[in-house]
């Protein structure tokens, strides 16, 4: 379930960037108005600009819709595993860090590395 919210989640986001990107600015209506040529198009001479925001909107309230889901589907996983990402780890530590149930005193420090002495220059 999941894994096709994710993916129709990518596919509405894509839908959504396009129909975006294909409408017309404001701009572009001072040219219709003196017979540029708008109602030959394929959508008429306004349906373009109502098919696109219609289109907008109904994306932009799928996108909406399927974050809210995605969101509500991964509260549970959280809920259901006890706690945070960090409490559901397996229990390893990450490098340099205490491992569970460990003081920090307990794990050993790096050790340090001295600088390599100068070369003699010889006169």
């Amino acid at each position: 379930m999941y894994t096709a919210l994710v993916v129709l989640q990518v596919l509405v986001s894509l839908a959504l960037i396009a129909f975006v990107l294909l409408q017309q600015g404001k701009g572009a209506d001072a040219g219709a108005a003196f017979g540029a040529g708008a109602s030959g198009t394929v959508f008429g001479s306004r349906g373009s600009a109502n098919f696109f925001s219609r289109a907008t909107a109904v994306c932009a309230a799928l996108f909406m819709g399927i974050s809210l889901a995605l969101a509500y589907l991964v509260q549970d996983a959280v809920d259901a595993g006890g706690g945070s990402v960090v409490e559901q780890m397996d229990g390893q530590p990450a490098a340099g860090e205490a491992g569970a149930g460990e003081s920090p005193a307990a794990v050993p420090a790096p050790e340090e590395q001295q600088a390599p002495e100068a070369p003699a220059i010889p006169e």
